[in-house]
């Protein structure tokens, strides 16, 4: 049921107390859509990023369409720890945006128990990569529409159609700069993964 820290929450340390269980999380979305921004805005130790310039190659071969502000990009992954109580903790995996660097996905996936899909709706097509990623390799998702100053604010179920999302996941939205805004929407990734576990789950088939 997704990445544990050592053996789980049975596991205690050298002083008898018991230890967290550690979950893995995925953040993902298209380029330049706040997965950095989210990633730093939660995390309760300083995040690892793996950001570089971009340089007039890069942006030779990157759509900046929207984003052309933008002077870095992410080339592996970024990387943060939020702690949701004394008994949970999220690591979260930030995946790099574009095309180029999708030879990283499968390795940043493996043991994920669900994932974040940031959104921009002046670039919606970008999650469409995300979401069938996810949807081929079963992990749970949600969809968070990042609040970008000026852009058009949709219905989420206008979002959930243009995505052609099935109507069990849920759509919300979210301004990546928020410990409070980003920390909602994990939990809601949470609560989905598990909803989508336990019903996959042989125990409650009977």
């Amino acid at each position: 049921m997704g990445y544990a820290h050592s053996d789980g929450a049975d596991q205690t340390g050298t002083t008898g107390e018991l230890m967290p269980t550690a979950v893995k999380i995925l953040i993902a979305g298209g380029f330049g859509v706040g997965k950095t921004t989210l990633v730093g805005a939660v995390s309760e130790t300083r995040p690892l990023r793996t950001e570089e310039l971009l340089t007039e190659e890069g942006v030779s071969v990157d759509d900046l369409s929207g984003v052309e502000a933008k002077t870095t990009t992410t080339v592996a992954m970024d990387f943060g720890r939020i702690s949701i109580n004394e008994e949970l903790v999220l690591y979260l995996f930030g995946t790099p945006g574009q095309d180029r660097f999708w030879f990283v996905w499968d390795e940043l996936a493996l043991g994920a128990l669900g994932a974040v899909i940031l959104a921009d709706t002046r670039r919606l097509a970008d999650c469409f990569p995300s979401v069938d990623y996810f949807e081929k390799h079963g992990t749970p998702f949600v969809v968070a529409v990042n609040c970008f100053e000026g852009a058009r604010q949709h219905r989420l179920d206008e979002v959930t159609q243009a995505l052609n999302l099935d109507p069990g996941v849920p759509v919300m939205l979210c301004d990546a700069r928020s410990r409070e805004s980003g920390k909602a929407v994990l939990i809601a990734v949470l609560e989905h993964a598990m909803r989508s576990h336990r019903a996959m789950s042989p125990a409650t088939a009977g």
